[in-house]
């Protein structure tokens, strides 16, 4: 069964896996969007990643495809059982809107619409999807904090931020006696990315060499890409596609690759397991997002929050 944490600073429990559906509504169809998430709950999951614009690139999808599949989802089933983060103020995919979307304005139509395709009264965390450094952290955090009065969100976070955004915003919440972002959902693998191939193809802020100094001081960090989109698994079937070898195709990898499966012999686990558990093992509170398309693909993936890995596995890992 899934081990469940406390996030730091707040009372939701949550298993230190969070099941990201990027693909429900769409690519998954709600029969095994079904299938998926029950065999998840009945694992020990109940941490659930969505976002108001997931799904919205395909056309013919409804609007909130994936927040409307976790609605259905919901229907029947006991709300306290699962803690639903949902993210808001990214840019209006189905109508063409580019422009930076995070404003207070913006985020209360999103919001509004992702309680509406869930099905709930509140939002357990809610992300802003994306930083707006023209807008003032104070306008940003006063209108989360809004909706925090008003009961629509429980806690609010941050994605895609700089840490020293976020540090500024949580300054700005403390100094008027409330608090700030809770977490940060953050890029984050065992894979070291190449900056400038990984911001084109959408990731930002690698954790590395930014956020330490936030999760040493008790920021949870919830990690998007925790399996480095299978970089190392791929890397020893000898089939890595175009994209990820240009995103993750560099000498660092190539020694922790070769960390990665001299542990995964040593553990008698997949390329998967340890590439996953590198995440779930780090000292600070972090819980690791990951994906998949089928019960079976869950099931196995769990396995890897049974293994904990010593600090100096860890290190081999980093190549340290």
């Amino acid at each position: 069964m899934l081990p469940k944490v406390t996030l730091n600073a707040t009372n939701l429990i949550v298993s230190q896996l969070c099941y990201g559906t990027n693909m429900l509504g769409t690519a998954i169809d709600q029969s095994r969007a079904n299938a998926i998430l029950d065999r998840f709950s009945e694992l020990g999951g109940n941490f659930i990643d969505t976002a108001r614009s997931y799904g919205d690139w395909i056309p013919d999808a409804p609007t909130g495809a994936s927040e409307r599949a976790i609605g259905a989802w919901l229907k029947g089933k006991d709300r306290s059982d699962v803690v639903i983060a949902t993210k808001g103020g990214f840019f209006d995919m189905r109508v063409g809107d580019y422009r930076n979307r995070c404003t207070p304005a913006d985020i209360a139509s999103d919001l509004s619409q992702s309680l509406e395709h869930l099905g709930v009264e509140s939002i357990d965390l809610y992300f802003l999807h994306m930083d707006n450094e023209d807008v003032p952290v104070k306008d940003l955090i006063d209108a989360l904090l809004d909706h925090q009065a008003a009961g629509r969100i429980r806690y609010f976070a941050a994605s895609n931020w700089s840490a020293s955004r976020i540090a500024q915003a949580n300054a700005y919440a403390a100094s008027i006696g409330k608090q700030g972002f809770v977490a940060s959902e953050t890029f984050w693998g065992l894979a070291v990315p190449d900056v400038g191939a990984a911001a084109m193809q959408g990731y930002q802020h690698y954790y590395e060499g930014e956020y330490e100094a936030l999760h040493d001081a008790g920021l949870p960090i919830i990690a998007y890409a925790a399996q480095s989109g299978g970089y190392f698994t791929k890397l020893a079937a000898g089939a890595v596609p175009e994209g990820l070898a240009t995103r993750y195709g560099n000498p660092a990898n190539e020694t922790r690759f070769a960390a990665v499966k001299q542990l995964a012999e040593k553990h008698s686990v997949s390329i998967n397991e340890i590439a996953l558990s590198y995440v779930t093992s780090q000292p600070n509170q972090t819980i690791a997002i990951f994906g998949g398309s089928s019960p079976e693909q869950i099931s196995e993936t769990v396995k890897a929050a049974t293994l904990k890995l010593s600090a100096e596995e860890l290190a081999l890992l980093r190549g340290a």
